[in-house]
């Protein structure tokens, strides 16, 4: 298993082999992509490129993982640290952390992520066809038209679908002292997080849920991906991150996700299709029981999910499976690849009039394909690219 695995870049091998988690952020990377390749088609929702073939239809699985997609990434980079901390020190820790994000983070911006620009800002109308002349202002860092892509204004570099990448070196780097603190005069915390069951486990990690959303979302209602004014999702995601590393170690607990599994998931089904009422009933201007009612909704609908996926996971996928090592390793070359090659198959496919099932399975097949070839015949075989893409 490789050490950089996934954005986390962290493998689980060295304390007790976890299936289940390396399974499930296989999985989550794998959403992920058919989740990138459905913001060709969700009609009424902006991207870097669009198809002519949009649809509503589309709308209720994509709020549906919508809700939860990004928590439940956060929370598997927290259970993979928590299988390392305290294998190296401190500054060993952040040094490697920092060499297997940043190095890809940079490497992607300036390379990967380049045709995504182009492709946006031609469909746009707002630059002329020719991809080397573009790259020559990109790498320049020359000024672009106004709202060339994202709707910015004069950007240069952009991290588009690789924000993650900052968010999870952000979230690692603060973690280091936090986790010295769970270690020593904060390990009561962690044993309480850890000793949570039954109803305390499903209601408990709500709270800190609801208090970001009556007191950060109001200020900061947009999660840009901008990192320095991002402090919604950052309350959110670091929160999920925290829990994953607080719980990642700790067996019956793990147990107890595992029982609660069918409960969660009614639970969680429950809660979507109150969440599907809510958006359809929910007055323009709610009164503050009612605000309250809906907001409650929306986190036991998330939380609810994740506990299901974990539970789940935890029951059916901690073994080992023959797909699993080489996925593994997939993970986060994949993730950095698929979404300039979802872009500059979408635009190059929607000049042919194809129809849509015809097109969306095209794009699918050109993606996993793509990232497959890619990886494994190039990515893979030569030393100095392993590194860019995250591979020891």
């Amino acid at each position: 298993m490789s050490e950089a695995s996934n954005g986390a870049a962290i493998s689980t091998a060295d304390r007790g082999r976890r299936y289940d988690i390396d399974a499930l952020r296989v999985m989550a990377f794998s959403l992920l992509i058919l989740y990138h390749v459905s913001m060709l088609y969700a009609q009424g929702e902006s991207w870097h490129v669009k198809s002519p073939y949009q649809t509503e239809w589309l709308d209720v699985p994509r709020l549906l993982v919508n809700q939860w997609r990004m928590s439940l990434l956060f929370i598997i980079s927290g259970l993979a640290v928590s299988f390392v901390w305290g294998k190296v020190s401190a500054g060993r820790f952040a040094a490697r952390r920092i060499w297997r994000l940043l190095l890809p983070l940079l490497f992607g911006m300036a390379i990967v992520v380049a045709p995504q620009c182009y492709y946006e800002a031609l469909s746009k109308g707002l630059i002329e066809p020719g991809f080397l002349r573009f790259m020559g202002q990109y790498l320049t860092f020359q000024d672009f038209p106004g709202e060339a892509w994202a709707g910015e204004e004069q950007i240069h570099w952009t991290w588009n679908h690789l924000w993650y990448l900052p968010y999870l070196l952000f979230y690692t780097l603060l973690l280091i002292p936090v986790a010295k603190l769970l270690d020593g005069p904060l390990s009561g915390f962690r044993r309480w997080v850890r000793s949570l069951r039954s109803v305390s486990i499903i209601v408990v990690p709500v709270v800190p849920l609801m208090i970001y959303g009556n007191f950060v979302y109001p200020r900061f209602p947009y999660i840009s991906h901008a990192l320095l004014d991002d402090w919604y999702a950052h309350a959110m995601y670091f929160t999920f991150f925290l829990i994953g590393y607080l719980i990642g170690r700790d067996a019956g607990l793990w147990a107890e996700l595992a029982r609660i599994r069918k409960l969660t998931l009614a639970l969680a089904a429950t809660c979507f299709a109150l969440l599907l009422l809510r958006v359809e009933l929910m007055p323009e201007e709610p009164s503050f029981i009612v605000e309250q009612a809906g907001m409650l909704i929306v986190y036991f609908n998330r939380w609810l999910w994740i506990l299901t996926i974990l539970g789940w996971g935890h029951q059916l996928l901690n073994r080992p499976m023959k797909w699993l090592p080489y996925a593994t390793e997939a993970v986060y070359p994949w993730y950095i690849l698929h979404q300039t090659i979802i872009v500059v198959a979408g635009y190059n496919l929607a000049r042919f009039s194809l129809g849509p099932v015809v097109e969306s399975s095209l794009v699918v097949l050109a993606t996993i394909g793509g990232c497959l070839l890619i990886h494994d015949f190039v990515i893979r075989r030569t030393k100095l690219l392993r590194p860019l893409f995250g591979l020891k």
